[in-house]
């Protein structure tokens, strides 16, 4: 029963967002659609019609993109994104139907195009026609005139009396469609920044103190709590500066002030803030807490962080944000236990905070508990799906489990919204290489190194790896003699390295790296692929004895630590390097005595220093496993 009332009450909801939209009222549609999306935020449906609430592209293709993960099969998620450019034209999805003729077409059409027409029209448009017509009925008017009204009056007949006409009838005009007003057909809009249309929880969090103002302050407040929900942090400031007047014993007043310097990055003048408001009133909590955060960006092990943070919660032991603040700095610090103690009192003030369940994920993951670290990153996300943070924990996590496809969609996400991140676009570069997407781990890669290049230098592998899977060799090269400088013992790396340097015909430098990947080779599998090149590489060198010993070691191994292809092409080239011998036939030694000489070999064994005929290397070089 209490389902069935949720599911009416949410109907009606849904049914006003619409009318709203319909009035043109986005801000109280988006509000309505909010409060459905948070009951139910797998309906596609809401989602598609919050789009239409939108007044910026980026969040439009963002609600549109989220309805057709959810219904992939939904026509109208579809269409809106390919109208915003976000996706692909398709023949087979139908356009929007049409409710309404659109006469302005018919205008647009040539002579050829337009329709023929029939009937009445086309004969009176002909000037013969029209003549003949004319013709016969003056030939008629004369005729009624002359038998109306001249006979009769030489005619002795008496008249029949005639009827007086009376007034004409009348006629009551009915209401039509034409005086109607039509309901406008709602423009299909873009969308506005990610966090517009929900709450901001990883910028500014909600104003802390909530001190009753005097009336000459209410407006003036009102208008700078409007600025500071918007991020305008100028406009805050102008505004708060003009409420110090009017309340100069109120403490909050500065704080926030120096909240807002903070936001700008401005710790110098949010500093001097602080202080003020601490100078007003000395018990007043908050102010150190931005103490504390000031001194962490400015000096992160300096010994006032903990005094700061002790200040902030001896006056104000309610204030949730001082233990979430000091629950990321020893994390950071590796004391965990005390950080989850902290946790769970900031939990205990702020529940469902996504803030905190992030710190929960960032504390389990740095114990290396990645299970309780994804569990509490997802719980975040379902707290609130626009915390950006959550997106790039998520994509780490995801990463570290090998779940590529969905760090893949997180990360995609989080760059969209957070494109100064640097790191984020490697990661997500990583995530694209493992999906086998090449072109686009190597366009994010060279996104974020574009932002910091000294930054992508544990991603510039990937994209070296990527450069190679497109047999791009020279482009390969460059970027993985970077990665073998970063990373001299991943074997990946450096087998990669060998190979781009095989490609591009430096032999004798792929030899140097295959010795090194030999002493990286760890599994079967490993030292299948290093066997494998190193007698490539040895062919090219023309030491054809290293060459013929490494592919009969190669042999030597499990088939099924290598692929057919390896294990043919290393037969094919023993065959032409090594080419089998004839064996000799026994003879009998006849009786009386009588011996008879061994017959030579028809063909002796060639010598190891001989040059083979060599074969032309493949195109696509088989590997035993997925060679990153």
């Amino acid at each position: 029963m209490t389902g069935e009332l949720k599911e009416q009450n949410n109907d009606t909801i849904f049914q006003d967002a619409i009318h709203a939209l319909r009035r043109g009222d986005k801000v109280r549609a988006k509000e309505l659609l909010t409060l459905l999306l948070k009951t139910d935020q797998n309906n596609a449906v809401y989602w598609i019609w919050l789009s239409a609430a939108m007044d910026s592209q980026k969040e439009r293709i963002y609600c549109l993109q989220t309805a057709l993960k959810l219904d992939p099969e939904n026509g109208t998620a579809k269409r809106g994104l390919i109208l915003l450019g976000a996706l692909a034209p398709d023949q087979t999805i139908q356009p929007f139907p049409m409710n309404r003729p659109r006469i302005w077409e018919e205008k647009l059409l040539l002579a050829h195009e337009k329709p023929k027409e029939r009937g009445i029209r086309v004969v009176l448009r002909n000037p013969i026609l029209r003549l003949a017509a004319l013709s016969v009925i003056g030939i008629g008017l004369c005729i009624g005139i002359y038998f109306g009204v001249i006979l009769p009056r030489f005619a002795t007949a008496d008249l029949p009396p005639t009827n007086t006409p009376g007034p004409s009838p009348t006629f009551t005009a009915t209401p039509t469609i034409f005086g109607a007003t039509a309901i406008p057909t709602q423009v299909f809009a873009g969308p506005t920044p990610l966090s517009a249309f929900l709450a901001e929880t990883y910028t500014p969090t909600p104003l802390y103190v909530n001190t009753p103002r005097s009336a000459a302050a209410i407006d003036q407040f009102r208008i700078a709590k409007e600025a500071y929900e918007n991020g305008d942090w100028d406009g805050f400031i102008d505004n708060m500066l003009l409420l110090e007047p009017l309340e100069p014993e109120s403490a909050d007043i500065p704080y926030y002030i120096g909240e807002a310097y903070r936001f700008k990055g401005e710790n110098n003048r949010a500093e001097n803030y602080y202080n003020k408001a601490i100078n007003i009133d000395p018990n007043f909590g908050p102010p150190y807490l931005g103490l504390a955060r000031i001194e962490l960006a400015d000096n992160p092990n300096s010994r006032r962080v903990e005094e700061y943070f002790k200040e902030a919660i001896e006056r104000d032991p309610n204030f949730g944000e001082v233990y979430l603040e000091r629950a990321r700095y020893l994390i950071d610090r590796g004391d965990i236990e005390d950080a989850l103690e902290d946790l769970e009192l900031a939990e205990r003030i702020l529940p469902g905070s996504p803030e905190v369940y992030l710190a929960y994920a960032s504390a389990y993951l740095a114990q290396n508990d990645r299970k309780k670290a994804l569990e509490f990153a997802q719980k975040a996300y379902a707290a609130d799906i626009l915390n950006m943070p959550t997106y790039k924990l998520l994509g780490d996590l995801y990463i570290d489990n090998e779940d590529y496809l969905n760090a893949a969609e997180a990360l995609r996400l989080y760059t969209t919204y957070q494109p100064e991140d640097a790191s984020g676009f490697g990661k997500l570069g990583q995530a694209y290489y493992y999906l086998g997407e090449y072109q686009n781990a190597i366009n994010a890669i060279t996104s974020g190194e574009n932002l910091n290049r000294r930054g992508m230098l544990p991603y510039i592998g990937y994209r070296g790896l990527s450069h190679l899977a497109l047999g791009e060799m020279e482009a390969a090269e460059d970027d993985l003699a970077d990665a073998v400088d970063e990373e001299a013992d991943n074997y990946d790396i450096r087998l990669g390295y060998a190979k781009a340097l095989y490609g591009v015909g430096k032999f004798g430098s792929a030899f140097l790296q295959i010795e090194a990947v030999r002493a990286l080779a760890d599994t079967d599998e490993e030292k299948a692929l290093e066997l494998y090149w190193r007698a490539k590489i040895q062919e090219k060198r023309e030491d054809i004895r290293d060459a013929i010993k490494s592919w009969q070691d190669l042999l030597k191994l499990d088939e099924d630590v290598m692929t057919p292809e390896m294990r043919q092409e290393a037969q094919a080239r023993l065959n032409e390097l090594v080419p089998p011998t004839i064996t000799p036939t026994a003879t009998r030694t006849p009786r009386g005595g009588a011996s008879t000489s061994t017959p030579k070999p028809a063909s002796a064994t060639p010598k190891p220093g001989a040059t083979p005929t060599r074969t032309p290397t493949p195109a696509k070089t088989p590997s035993a496993t997925p060679t990153p």
